[in-house]
């Protein structure tokens, strides 16, 4: 796992405090979010390892939704017609958010696409993950926050 700009490899830090408004209208913010585990994914329409990961990311929020799990898929770089097309033709269950509607991009900054950010439910910074590993990266990730 490789640390991304604002994030300790070691994890354990504090969150800075971050918003989002969702394409679906949802508001997030650190306060509304404390108690869940937020995993916070930067994606763009057109990179090829996030649409192969997408299945196992949808899959992760049915099951652990109920557990406290929220994922916010930030696309980074991409007119709002531009992600809203690519939805209708392939759905996604995380909250998407554009980058003009949060600060969590300029925070997270990885370089490269997909790239990954765990908060735990208190609040801190539990990992990180730069690149797509697969769904067995993704739920050693998600445990670090005490989510299995």
């Amino acid at each position: 796992m490789l640390p991304l700009a604002g994030c300790s490899p070691s994890g354990f830090d504090e969150a800075p405090d971050y918003h989002a408004r969702a394409l679906s209208g949802s508001k997030f913010t650190k306060a509304s979010l404390k108690g869940k585990v937020v995993l916070v994914q930067l994606w763009a329409t057109w990179c090829g390892y996030c649409r192969r990961e997408q299945p196992v990311l949808d899959e992760l929020v049915r099951q652990f939704a109920p557990k406290g799990l929220t994922l916010l898929a930030v696309n980074v770089g991409e007119s709002r017609d531009t992600v809203e097309q690519y939805l209708r033709e392939m759905p996604r269950e995380p909250h998407v958010v554009l980058e003009n509607d949060t600060n969590l991009a300029k925070f997270y900054n990885s370089g490269g696409f997909p790239a990954y950010v765990l908060i735990d439910r208190e609040g801190k910074l539990a990992g990180a993950q730069r690149g797509a590993g697969g769904e067995e990266a993704l739920r050693e990730l998600l445990s670090r926050a005490g989510i299995s």
